[in-house]
């Protein structure tokens, strides 16, 4: 596992470019639990999503190299719209692909940062398998968007902004893709051998994690529909996250696609805050009872925020 330190120092490193996100009371979800609820608002971060943390921190190591070289990533959307952020601001080339079918709201502004968009994937895998060849043919640098040390250590720094504002806490709800978020949270406040419980969020339709918690080891899984298209895939079956979920992560559960409709909804309705289907996740499992906090100081993680308007209001009017 990365040491503590590398969390540490890639908060120093993002200080200058990041502000810490809010962490705000939500009444409408402490009734909901029976529990102190807290919204950890990466929904707001720039970018919209946590993952530009990850991205920085991996972007700013490689820009202090004597030749920068190209980077290149697969994302479903946030972590490619990271990536093209981060490097046009430190002036690196970057290549992104991701699913033809990756949401507007995501893909677009990939290209308005001046990116190499290769939106010609069928899925997440089939992206992911691309850009590793990509790597490997021109020598460009793969930058996962979980299985990467310094993406991980950028995660981290969510975990050490909560205990800051809130040394108090409990526990901290997070959802699961990849894993690179979980993995950094776990590692950054499990650093004394105790600290709060983690808890990981999985779409239903993407339990990849569920299965090697289950299995003992990465397995490969059927992965269905579902509107948290961030949390979707397989992961890779040597994916570093692995050891962090299995050994510091307290439990994983699985939302339905129901269930993330509703968490969507009673966000925005009860909170006045957007979320996309896996921003949302963390907050659905808790409103589903999915999680049982007790009376537990919880931190739930909004993760992300970038959804096409016409999926928010289908959302929004679907009911259920």
């Amino acid at each position: 596992m990365i040491p503590v330190d590398a969390i540490h120092d890639a908060r120093r490193r993002l200080a200058a470019h990041l502000p810490a996100t809010p962490l705000v009371a939500s009444p409408w979800l402490s009734e909901l639990a029976g529990a102190e609820i807290r919204l950890k608002l990466e929904s707001l971060q720039v970018a919209r999503s946590f993952k530009v943390r990850g991205a920085l921190n991996a972007l700013l190591r490689l820009s202090a190299m004597p030749s920068p070289p190209v980077v290149v990533t697969a994302s479903a959307g946030n972590h490619g719209r990271a990536v093209a952020w981060a490097a046009e601001r430190l002036g690196l080339r970057a290549v992104i692909y991701t699913p033809a079918s990756a949401p507007r709201s995501k893909i677009g502004p990939i290209a308005r940062h001046g990116a190499d968009l290769r939106p010609t994937a069928d899925d997440y895998e089939d992206a992911e398998r691309l850009a590793i060849a990509f790597a490997h043919d021109t020598g460009a640098v793969f930058v996962s968007p979980y299985n990467h040390e310094d993406v991980i250590a950028g995660g981290g720094t969510v975990g050490l902004e909560i205990q800051e504002s809130w040394p108090e806490v409990e526990a901290i709800v997070v959802a699961v893709g990849g894993g690179g978020l979980i993995s950094g949270i776990a590692r950054a406040v499990k650093a004394s051998g105790s600290g709060p419980r983690v808890i990981g969020v999985e779409a239903a339709a993407s339990q990849a994690f569920g299965a090697a918690r289950h299995a003992g080891r990465i397995v490969p899984i059927e992965v269905g529909p579902t509107i948290a298209d961030g949390l979707g895939g397989n992961v890779e079956p040597d994916t570093l996250t692995w050891p962090y979920v299995r050994d510091l992560v307290d439990q994983v559960v699985a939302v339905s696609e129901l269930e993330l409709g509703r968490g969507l909804r009673g966000l925005v309705a009860e909170e006045h805050l957007i979320a996309e289907g896996a921003g949302v996740a963390a907050v659905a499992a808790v409103a589903a009872g999915r999680v049982t906090l007790g009376h537990r100081r919880a931190a739930v993680v909004v993760s992300g925020a970038n959804i096409d308007t016409d999926r928010l209001v289908g959302i929004l009017t679907s009911g259920g």
